[in-house]
C-alpha cells in the first residue's frame, strides 16, 4: 500500500501532525505500540507556556523567542477558532499564578521574568490574591497562560482522526532501507489478530518521544542521536485549594504546581520544576519529605497534613546536546526519507507539525478507508490512577479521611 507519509508515536507531537498533515489531503497513518500519550505528554503538567522561565536570568534566550507566541496558537485552537479544533479539551485553568519567595535573588527573577514576554505577569494587589497565596511574603502575579487537561487533549486528538491512527505490534515491525538509506518498505502487524500491512510510504516520521530510540535501532539507524532528562515529580491529593502555578527563585522555577482530580474526585495536584530535577537522585519516601519541607516554605499557612502523597518518573525525551544540556527549542532530524523528531515540550507541538507538513505535498490515494477494522489504541490514563505510584499505605482511588 503506496502512502504519503507513516507516523510512529501518538502522543501530541505524533497526533497533531497526523491531523495536520489529513487536513492538507495528504494520504497519512499513525501507529501506537502502547496507549496513545503513554509517556512525556499523559504525564506533563498541561502548561501552555509563554516563554516565562526562560528569561528568569534576565535575558530574552532562544527558548523564550521559540515559544513566546504559543499561548495565542493554542488558545485559538482550545477556542475552536482554528484548526485542529480543540474546543473539546478540558482547560484546567485560563490562567497560572507567578509568585515569589522573599529574597533578594527571587525579586531579581521576577525583573527578569517580565522580559520580552508576549504574556507577561501583571501583579496582584492583597486583595487579589487567591486565599492559598495570601500569606505569600513576596509579589504575586497572574500570567495568561491556559492549562490543560493532558489526557483531554489526547482525547480530543484522537476523535478528529479516529481511523487513521492504528494500534500495532512493535514486535511485527521490519523497516527495510535501500543502500542509499531510503526507507521503501515497512512491514507490521496489528496489536491484536492476524492483520499485516505491507507499507511503501514517502515520508516515515518517529514521532514517539522515548520511544524513538527503539525506531530508530529498528531502521539500522544509531539510538546515540537522542537523549533522555529524567524527572521525579511530586504528587498529592485531599482536600487542596485549586491552584496552578510556579513559585520562582531568582532564575529557576523552584516549583510548578498544577491542579485536576483523580476518578474518584479527590483533588490531585502535580509538582515540578526545581524539586523534580533535584528529585531524581532521591526514592518515593525521600522526594515526599523533600517535597513536604519545600511546600511549607513556598506557600506558608498552607496545611497539608490529611494530603496523600505519590511519585512518579518521567523522561524527557530529546535529540542529544553536548554535555546533556537542555535543547532550546524542538530539534528534526532529517536522514533520506525519515524525519525523527523531538518537540522537547508539549506546547511547541503545533510548530513542529507545520515545519513537517510544509515539506510534502498529497501525492497518493486514501488507505484509511481500507483499514478500518484495524484495532485502534485507547489514551493512556494519567500517572496518579497507578496505584504503584502512591506510597505503600495509600490508594490513589480511596479518599483521604
Amino acid at each position: 500500500m503506496r502512502c504519503d507519509a507513516v507516523i510512529f508515536g501518538g502522543g501530541v507531537a505524533g497526533l497533531w501532525l497526523l491531523d495536520a498533515l489529513r487536513r492538507k489531503g495528504c494520504s497519512a497513518i499513525l501507529f501506537e505500540s502502547d496507549s496513545l500519550g503513554r509517556g512525556q505528554t499523559v504525564a506533563s503538567q498541561g502548561i501552555i507556556h509563554g516563554g516565562l522561565k526562560y528569561t528568569l536570568q534576565g535575558l530574552l534566550t532562544r527558548s523564550a523567542e521559540n515559544i513566546s507566541a504559543m499561548p495565542a496558537l493554542w488558545r485559538d485552537c482550545l477556542a475552536g477558532r482554528t484548526s485542529p479544533d480543540l474546543s473539546h479539551t478540558r482547560l484546567r485553568s485560563e490562567f497560572c499564578y507567578l509568585w515569589r519567595t522573599d529574597s533578594l535573588r527571587s525579586r531579581l527573577g521576577m525583573i527578569g521574568a517580565r522580559f520580552g514576554l508576549q504574556v507577561a505577569p501583571k501583579n496582584l494587589s492583597r486583595e487579589e490574591r487567591p486565599e492559598v497565596l495570601a500569606a505569600c511574603p513576596g509579589t504575586v502575579a497572574r500570567l495568561d497562560e491556559q492549562v490543560l487537561s493532558p489526557a483531554s487533549l489526547l482525547l480530543n486528538l484522537q476523535a478528529l482522526q479516529r481511523d487513521a491512527i492504528l494500534h500495532y505490534d512493535r514486535d511485527s515491525l521490519a523497516i527495510h532501507r535501500t543502500h542509499s538509506g531510503t526507507i521503501e518498505r515497512i512491514d507490521l502487524k496489528a496489536f491484536s489478530g492476524d492483520a499485516g500491512l505491507d507499507l511503501n510510504p514517502r515520508l516515515v516520521i518517529f514521532a514517539a518521544g522515548a520511544g524513538n530510540a527503539a525506531l530508530r535501532v529498528a531502521g539500522g539507524l544509531s539510538h546515540t542521536a537522542m537523549q533522555r532528562r529524567p524527572l521525579h515529580m511530586l504528587m498529592l491529593r485531599g482536600d487542596l485549594p485549586e491552584l496552578n502555578g510556579h513559585c520562582v527563585d531568582g532564575a529557576r522555577t523552584r516549583a510548578t504546581i498544577t491542579t485536576d482530580r483523580t476518578a474518584a474526585g479527590d483533588c490531585l495536584w502535580q509538582v515540578g520544576g526545581q524539586l523534580a530535577e533535584d528529585g531524581v537522585a532521591l526514592d518515593r519516601a525521600a522526594l515526599i519529605a523533600r517535597g513536604q519541607d519545600e511546600l511549607r516554605a513556598v506557600l506558608p499557612g498552607i496545611d497539608l497534613d490529611r494530603a496523600a502523597w505519590g511519585t512518579y518518573r518521567v523522561d524527557r525525551a530529546e535529540r542529544a546536546m553536548p554535555g546533556g544540556k537542555r535543547p532550546e527549542t524542538f530539534e528534526i532530524l532529517k536522514e533520506a526519507n525519515l524525519v525523527t523528531l523531538w518537540p522537547t515540550k508539549l506546547v511547541l507541538a503545533p510548530v513542529v507539525a507545520s515545519r513537517i507538513a510544509s515539506e510534502i505535498e498529497p501525492a497518493c490515494d486514501d488507505v484509511v478507508r481500507e483499514l478500518t477494522d484495524w484495532p485502534k489504541p485507547a489514551v493512556a490514563t494519567p500517572p496518579w490512577e497507578d496505584a504503584s505510584a502512591w506510597s505503600a499505605n495509600e490508594s490513589p482511588l480511596s479518599r483521604v479521611a
